[in-house]
């Protein structure tokens, strides 16, 4: 096969059928397609898009290039996932993995390292000492089937060829081309042997697809492709045009979920995002029958201290400290300074350029600016404003917890352009829904 005619025939607004984009994916992993072509390939697709069923054809064959795990001959109860499109403190994985596990569900999940300005879930791991993202397939299996869940990272196994293509999109300019993002997300999940998943797609200043009108464009095409490819999907588009938690920083929001699980904190977005999403997983794993019951059910396990059980339970199987829960400030790192920032002027929230502010972290060290850079899971920020607060010389915008006081009065001055205050609660906006639409499929009999 010439890809070079491929390539061609998609930057001429052609349609590439099954068979044609199978044997591009299985070059991209024996490596029979260049470098070159792959680029070439991503900026066709970008310009000239992709069909429904070449999208579905991508997603499947990107699926099928490594292993797809089959878990039924081991496991009694569904195997759910959920996915985010990242944002700023988000550790909902973190949350609803031991939930829906408390609730009889299995969860394999398969996370990534944060992109550009958000954070990712397994940085928010590797900042747990001695926790194994990527542990023998044998210890991840038995963690799923005894426990209930284990988030884990991308193994050379699974979805190879996404691996490789995606290290392409990252530096031709291609990453937020809908059908490569589409493939690339699904690709990986459906990998997993699913039977439900749950797709949380941001929108707002701190989402990868900020407008309501693309970010809804994207979760349709996510459901349809897994609905198409087998899997029950369901979608939810959630704001990112706030903090989902209090913090923002690697081993500050591990130290916020373990709060959450131990009651040393309560309510918030982020408890209630996650109780959301773990509700639609019981429905669609038919482990529930209705959404009250669904909450129900996670009501009773959570307030039976069983997801911060769980939650332990993983983390000590896979090499994390067994006292973690008990004493998280003993194993988690922690910054020498930790100061306020303060606002230039008194007055009210109005909004916040989440984007801004993830890059803020980003340049304390709590994120990459190139793939081989190393993150200090120390540094970043708590106690952070949300729209609507009041502040002022006594309620600073948050505190920084940085490595110098350099760094410290930089990330000072990002937060302060990144909010804007305004001198009355007149002149306030109504908070947007933390859950604004809902893209749902039919859920799997079993």
């Amino acid at each position: 096969m010439l890809f070079q005619e491929l390539i061609r025939t998609k930057r001429d607004g052609g349609v590439l059928n099954s068979t044609e984009i199978a044997e591009l994916v299985a070059a991209m992993v024996d490596g029979r397609i260049s470098d070159e072509q792959l680029g070439a390939f991503a900026m066709a697709v970008y310009w000239r898009g992709m069909s429904a069923k070449e999208t579905t054809a991508l997603t499947q064959a990107m699926r099928d290039s490594g292993r797809v795990m089959d878990w039924h001959s081991e496991l009694s109860g569904p195997v759910l996932d959920k996915h985010s499109t990242g944002g700023i403190g988000d550790a909902t994985s973190l949350l609803v993995g031991p939930w829906v596990a408390a609730c009889g569900g299995h969860v394999p999940m398969i996370s990534g390292r944060g992109l550009g300005h958000t954070g990712g879930t397994l940085d928010k791991l590797s900042a747990i000492p001695g926790y194994d993202p990527f542990p023998d397939p044998t210890l991840f299996q038995r963690t799923v089937r005894e426990v209930g869940v284990a988030i884990i990272g991308q193994t050379d196994d699974l979805a190879p060829a996404d691996r490789r293509f995606y290290a392409i999109r990252d530096v031709t300019a291609t990453v937020d081309c809908l059908p490569l993002i589409v493939a690339s997300i699904l690709g990986k999940k459906l990998a997993e042997g699913l039977d439900g998943l749950v797709l949380d797609v941001k929108t707002g200043s701190g989402a990868v697809m900020p407008t309501v009108a693309r970010a809804a464009e994207l979760a349709e095409k996510l459901v349809d492709v897994a609905r198409q490819s087998g899997v029950p999907a369901e979608a939810l588009l959630t704001a990112m045009d706030r903090p989902l938690a209090t913090t923002a920083g690697n081993a500050l929001e591990v130290a916020e979920v373990i709060a959450l699980l131990n009651g040393n904190r309560q309510g918030g977005h982020l408890f209630e995002l996650s109780r959301v999403l773990s509700a639609r997983l019981l429905l669609l794993g038919r482990l529930a029958t209705s959404e009250q019951d669904a909450f129900d059910r996670l009501d009773q396990v959570w307030h039976a201290g069983e997801v911060a059980e769980r939650f332990a339970r993983m983390t000590k199987r896979l090499g994390g400290p067994g006292d973690l829960l008990a004493r998280p400030s003993r194993h988690l790192a922690a910054t020498p300074i930790v100061t306020p920032i303060f606002p230039e002027q008194a007055g009210w929230v109005l909004s916040m350029d989440m984007r801004a502010i993830g890059l803020a972290v980003v340049a304390l060290g709590g994120g990459r600016r190139r793939a081989a850079d190393t993150i200090d899971p120390a540094v970043g920020l708590s106690e952070l404003v949300e729209p609507g607060q009041p502040v002022g010389p006594d309620r600073p915008l948050a505190l920084v917890h940085a490595r110098s006081q350099d760094q410290a009065d930089q990330a000072a001055l990002a937060l302060q352009a990144a909010i804007a205050v305004v001198d009355t609660q007149a002149e306030l906006m109504p908070p947007s829904p933390l859950v604004s639409r809902l893209v749902a499929a039919r859920p799997k009999v079993y």
